[in-house]
């Protein structure tokens, strides 16, 4: 077991006293909580010696006593996306996002919020919807940044066309700085430290010349916004300082008129030089946004115009007619190779969620031509800028430089503002790969600057680009920086390291303390070169994981952290633990670390983020792979042992044929009982009954055989449809016949290992797969499509099967050979007419389906049989065993009811009782019997009867 915190020894021990003492909110220096805030979402990693979250501004003021006293460094938080390494510290992190996240005064009239550093940038805005209101400034992690990283970054986002940056949007400031002194800062002096004012008036000359002129320019200190021709305002040059000057306590912000419509104008050109030249022609137009990006960052091209790259200019207006007027006549003057338009408001949402995954999708190179993974991208060098007129010449300059080092990486942002992120496929792990990052920063800094822009436009300078303000402002300039800093905070004990004195920028890289040699593994991990290290460096701390309200109503990830709203059970959390735990530094007992154990034992195996996550992190295989090491050679929990194993369990009780008894005991309420008990089961939990006759069972004495000559199919019989919900494979069978599909079953024996999978035993589930594979080669090799009922059991044959026994071809032939029900239906009989059903439709689309399999088949099915409306996204929380395991109960009631069962509810009250609830999976119909009483239905069920009606 790794060294707890509740036994820290020497200095930590002390400091952990100290501000326990002080402080009335949170002090945590467990392991976990270090480990889970060594690194946010940039290069750097920095192990804190303590995470703080107060409750108040007084409690701010007692950590910040503690730290002066004792010589400690803070470092101020928030959602920890930060892209510069100025999120990350080795002394006391204040956590904002725990307590300090109320909107403590909302006035329409005025126009403005008074907000806590923690409130996250969509609850501000959802709180001044109601009103006609936003807040302007919109990063593309809005759903999750705080307001207080958007102060300490001077963030700006997709809209700065329009409403500018966080400094042109704050009012007034409440901050602590290292003094310990708070300070009002607002359009005056008023609230200044000591010294600022004379600093200031006595370098008016240098302020005036050494600042370039354009949008976005977010380096170094605002301190020509304190020049008097301008009016001194303190609280926009505080915005940006990253935490260096004072803690933020408060803020005062202002709010901007929300167009009452949208139009979205997608322009089509042949590359990013092109749309960087063409977006200052837009400006005059007066649009929202101007963002750019090119065609290597977009998954799939649907809805985009014909282009190799692609400006998304909104517009807004009265009316949806205005809107879509005004984007007419951005069409019209923007000399595009194609474009479109789009007023519907969740088309707009879908193209946005494009862009916006851009700074996770950005981190994975297109894969090789030869199909190899195309390997890993960095935010090494992620958002100059340049004044927009010049954007079209530095995105051509900057590409050569990209070659010249042998580097590659995709621009995309804020065209119309001349600001750029990219990703690059620097090797931060070899010291060659290092000295050539160091080389390329330095040399794109001289490009920046000799074409006019400034370091950062948007994320900051932190750590990634402090080294190099010199050469932006010079070494004059950057000295008054540092004799601000002192004013500010002569103990030098804030965010040390950043913006000013830095760190070197190839200092603390998050990867420097991992295995140089691939860890020793049970999965493949085909996608990151067989290496599990770079399977879990897939996960750059953007942080789309850690959200109250799915991505879009079709997301899943991640349920456990909007349950329980704690960052180790957030995919990210668990990401950086196992990061942590491969390092050895924090986490150092390895795969045996029970700090991992219990942050992955809320993961609900989901693969809601392999689908949703915009780098693709396959949690539940981490997981999987995890507990197949921590309990090698151990005894496991007793429910790996009674639902791990439930194929054997249950084809024993075919064998001898005793589902009526094992049913009439688990209804003897002690029995039940002490079976859950042994088995690890939650008492709440109703044991599911056992069909008193299995599926494959009915295929040989209850089936009328078919005459369908047709193209065949094997109908998969999973562990789910053979003995505890035969009725669906009987209806699968009817329905698929009657297509005029050639239905049959495969060997005994067969199993897609997914319990197996599941609960890590993969020893076992390889043997199990083995065998699998032996039944299957003749009617994989005869190339028969194989239909799986239960998407669980699709997904594991699908990709776990690849991923466990990757070298053997067979396993590639089978996983290739699976359909879904509507999969099957579609492809082996195109021409069927389904039955008319004539119904709407609830329910949930089954979390593995969303992930893995996809539903556009689904979708497809429905509609021609007429079942009407949309199911959730999100998961039912039952997950397998998940639900049923002891000590899971809350959180899986509590996911169900965070769409599921609403949806349920919900159509029951808009009177749409003849609604059919779908539920493709077992579990997912289990937990709607169990949790609402209600029956879930497969799509195949809902099919056969409506045949028996035709």
């Amino acid at each position: 077991m790794s060294k707890r915190a509740s036994e820290p020894g020497g200095e930590l021990q002390g400091l952990g006293r100290d501000l326990r003492a002080a402080v009335r909110g949170d002090v945590d220096l467990s392991v976990t909580a270090r480990a889970l805030h060594t690194m946010d979402a940039s290069n750097y990693r920095r192990v804190p010696a303590a995470v703080v979250a107060p409750r108040d501004a007084d409690d701010v003021a007692a950590a910040l006593a503690v730290c002066r006293e004792r010589h400690v460094p803070v470092v101020a938080r928030g959602a920890g996306t930060s892209i510069a390494g100025q999120a990350t510290g080795a002394g006391v992190v204040l956590d904002f996002t725990r307590h300090l996240r109320r909107i403590t005064a909302l006035d329409p009239e005025a126009r403005t919020a008074v907000v806590q550093p923690g409130v996250v940038l969509d609850d501000l805005r959802a709180a001044a919807a109601p009103h006609g209101l936003t807040f302007g400034p919109d990063p593309s992690t809005h759903n999750r940044c705080t307001l207080g990283g958007m102060v300490g970054n001077n963030s700006c986002g997709s809209h700065s066309v329009a409403y500018g940056a966080t400094a042109d949007n704050v009012h007034e400031l409440s901050v602590i700085d290292g003094r310990g002194d708070t300070h009002r800062l607002g359009r005056d002096w008023r609230g200044a430290p000591e010294g600022l004012r004379a600093l200031v008036e006595s370098r008016l000359e240098l302020l005036r010349t050494g600042y370039p002129d354009l949008p976005r320019r977010i380096s170094g200190y605002a301190l020509d916004a304190l020049l008097p021709e301008r009016g001194p305002d303190l609280a926009r040059a505080f915005c940006g300082s990253e935490g260096t000057l004072g803690v933020l306590t408060e803020a005062t912000v202002r709010l901007v008129v929300a167009p009452r419509a949208r139009a979205l104008a997608v322009l089509g050109y042949a590359d990013e030089s092109a749309a960087a030249e063409a977006a200052p022609g837009l400006l005059p137009y007066g649009p929202l946004t101007v963002e750019g990006m090119a065609a290597d960052l977009v998954r799939g091209a649907e809805g985009l115009p014909r282009g190799g790259a692609w400006l998304f200019v909104e517009t807004g207006g009265a009316s949806p007619a205005e809107a879509r007027a005004r984007a007419g006549d951005l069409v019209r003057a923007a000399d595009a190779l194609h474009a479109v338009v789009v007023d519907d408001p969740a088309r707009q949402r879908a193209l946005w969620r494009v862009r916006e995954d851009a700074s996770g999708t950005a981190t994975r190179m297109p894969d090789e031509a030869d199909g190899s993974p195309g390997g890993e991208a960095w935010p090494g060098w992620e958002d100059c800028a340049v004044p927009p007129a010049r954007l079209g010449p530095y995105l051509r300059d900057f590409r050569a430089l990209l070659a010249d080092h042998g580097l590659r990486g995709t621009p995309y942002g804020h065209f119309g503002d001349g600001c750029v992120h990219v990703r690059v496929d620097f090797d931060l792990i070899s010291r060659d790969g290092v000295a050539r990052f160091r080389r390329f920063s330095e040399e794109v800094a001289d490009l920046v600057v000799a074409h006019g822009g400034s370091l950062s436009g948007e994320h900051g300078d932190g750590q990634a680009r402090a080294e190099l303000l010199p050469k932006m402002y010079g070494r004059e300039l950057v000295g008054v920086f540092e004799r601000v800093k002192d004013l500010w905070d002569p103990a030098g004990l804030l965010n040390p390291g950043m913006l000013v004195r830095p760190a070197p920028l190839d200092a603390d890289l998050r990867f420097a303390p991992l295995p140089r040699e691939p860890v020793d593994v049970a999965f493949g991990y085909p996608h990151d070169g067989g290496d599990f290290s770079a399977a879990v460096r897939r996960c750059v701390g953007v942080a789309k994981c850690r959200t109250a309200a799915p991505g879009s109503p079709t997301d899943v990830m991640c349920p456990s952290f909007r349950v329980t709203g704690e960052e180790e059970h957030s995919t990210r959390g668990r990401a950086h633990l196992l990061h942590e735990m491969l390092a050895g530094e924090v986490v150092t007992d390895g795969w045996r670390s029970t700090e991992v154990r219990d942050a992955l034992d809320l993961c609900l195996s989901c693969k809601g983020c392999r689908s949703d996550c915009p780098v693709g992190v396959d949690m539940a295989t981490y997981k999987a792979e995890f507990l197949h090491h921590h309990y090698a050679g151990r005894r496991r929990p007793a429910a790996h042992y009674s639902m791990g194993w439930l194929p054997r369990w249950l084809r024993a009780v075919a064998v001898t044929r005793t589902a009526p008894l094992v049913n009439a005991l688990a209804r003897v309420r002690p029995l039940a009982a002490l079976g859950k008990r042994l088995g690890g089961i939650d008492a709440r939990r109703a044991v599911p009954e056992v069909a008193p006759r299995t599926f494959r069972r009915w295929w040989r004495t209850g089936h009328r055989a078919g005459t369908a000559a047709g193209p065949r199919a094997v109908l998969w019989p999973d562990t789910f449809t053979d003995h505890l919900s035969p009725e669906v494979g009987e209806a699968a069978v009817r329905v698929m016949e009657a297509a005029g599909i050639a239905v049959e079953l495969p060997p005994p024996g067969v199993c897609c290992g997914l319990t197996y999978v599941s609960t890590g035993q993969l020893d076992r589930a390889r043997a199990v797969l083995r065998g699998t594979l032996e039944r299957m080669a003749p009617l994989v090799e005869a190339g028969v499509p194989v239909v799986v009922l239960e998407p669980s059991c699709a997904a594991a044959l699908r990709s776990d099967l690849t991923e466990l026994l990757g070298d053997d071809p067979r396993a590639h032939r089978l996983a290739a050979a699976v359909r879904t029900f509507a999969q099957a239906v579609e492809e082996l009989a195109p021409a069927w007419q389904p039955p008319r059903v004539d119904r709407p439709v609830t329910g949930q689309t089954h979390c593995h389906q969303h992930a893995v399999l996809g539903d556009a088949a689904e979708r497809r099915l429905r509609a021609k049989a007429g079942l009407t409306g949309e199911l959730t996204g999100g998961c039912c929380g039952l997950a397998g065993n998940f639900g049923f395991e002891r000590g899971h109960h809350e959180v899986s009631v509590a996911c169900a009811e965070e769409q599921l069962l609403p949806a349920v509810r919900e159509a029951r009250r808009e009177g749409r009782g003849e609604a059919v609830v779908l539920a493709d999976g077992f579990s997912c119909r289990t937990q709607l019997d169990q949790l609402a009483g209600v029956r879930g239905r497969h799509l195949a069920e809902v099919l056969a009867e409506a045949l028996g009606k035709a």
